[in-house]
């Protein structure tokens, strides 16, 4: 099932357009929202909320025009925004149950539901501080809990782990995982790190330029047309290269002694046979074969420049 459905979007700010002709069916999980900076995410995102009207198409959140019914859909999702939101002056409870309130639950609901989601998110200990005194890494993570106090059944998170060291990127990417995996909660992640996007999304939507320029399962977009093995031989033999040739291969790529190879046929048992026959006959020590998979950078290098 779809969460959004988008047909022929286009957004324009004066005379930019941030989006041209853009349709993509959003659907349900954890999907990555890729693509270089510019390339028309953040007005993907505020267009569904109903906060940028497009010039021509539409399209539909959980049934809902997001041209004509953006407060219904703004009760049903949590934003996480690139920039700070947060309002000095209040602590992290009263911030949180504000946003709860904003979003049509009771006062003491949404102080009970802001406590809970504090707790959640690892700020327990810190809710009764002002917000404004929090490190960046804390400000990221009430930005979450403000995104999840009234119960969204989709998540907007925008570049989630904006400005954090290597622990804080950890720490969020996790609680990113465990609110699509564990809690059952639709997370759309809007990023321009591939690795965030790998750490904690099932499908991915690639945009470049305004445009969708690929979408799919991860584990579809990191697969070969053809079938390389990746090989690791103990040191680097310009032998071994000559034998994979000879046995009708080719040598794809060698890194130091790492070469992937592509080998004839299309069973993966014989093409390994002949990589071991090669490196007897060369005189070589392998110390591993296995079948090649391209990284999802690869995959976004090749859906954006073609």
């Amino acid at each position: 099932m779809s969460v959004a459905e988008i047909r022929n979007l286009t957004v324009k700010y004066g005379e930019f357009t941030a989006l041209r002709d853009f349709s993509v069916d959003v659907p349900e999980g954890c999907v990555g929202l890729l693509g270089p900076n510019g390339a028309g995410k953040t007005t993907l995102l505020k267009t569904l909320l109903g906060f940028v009207l497009p010039a021509r198409g539409g399209g539909t959140l959980f049934g809902h025009d997001i041209k004509r019914d953006g407060r219904l859909i703004r009760q049903k999702i949590g934003l996480m925004p690139e920039q700070d939101c947060h309002i000095p002056g209040m602590t992290a409870v009263m911030f949180v149950a504000f946003a709860g309130e904003l979003a049509g639950m009771p006062k003491d609901f949404a102080v009970s539901r802001a406590h809970e989601v504090l707790e959640y998110c690892g700020l327990g200990e810190a809710r009764y501080r002002n917000v404004e005194t929090y490190s960046t890494g804390m400000k990221q993570r009430i930005k979450l809990a403000q995104a999840l106090v009234h119960g969204p059944k989709l998540l907007l998170l925008d570049e989630p782990t904006n400005g954090l060291d290597p622990q804080g990127r950890e720490e969020m990417l996790e609680l990113v995982r465990s609110v699509s995996h564990g809690k059952g909660v639709n997370v759309l992640v809007s990023s321009h790190l591939l690795k965030d996007i790998e750490r904690t999304c099932d499908e991915v939507i690639v945009v470049a330029k305004g445009a969708l320029v690929e979408q799919g399962r991860i584990e579809t977009l990191k697969q070969l047309t053809a079938t390389p093995l990746d090989v690791e031989l103990l040191t680097p033999s310009e032998a071994f290269a000559g034998r994979i040739l000879a046995k009708g291969g080719r040598i794809v790529r060698q890194e130091s002694y790492n070469y992937r190879v592509v080998m004839p046929g299309d069973d993966a048992v014989q093409m390994s046979r002949l990589v071991f026959e090669a490196a007897v006959e060369s005189g070589v020590q392998l110390r591993g074969v296995v079948l090649a998979q391209r990284s999802l950078e690869d995959a976004f290098l090749e859906a954006v420049h073609g």
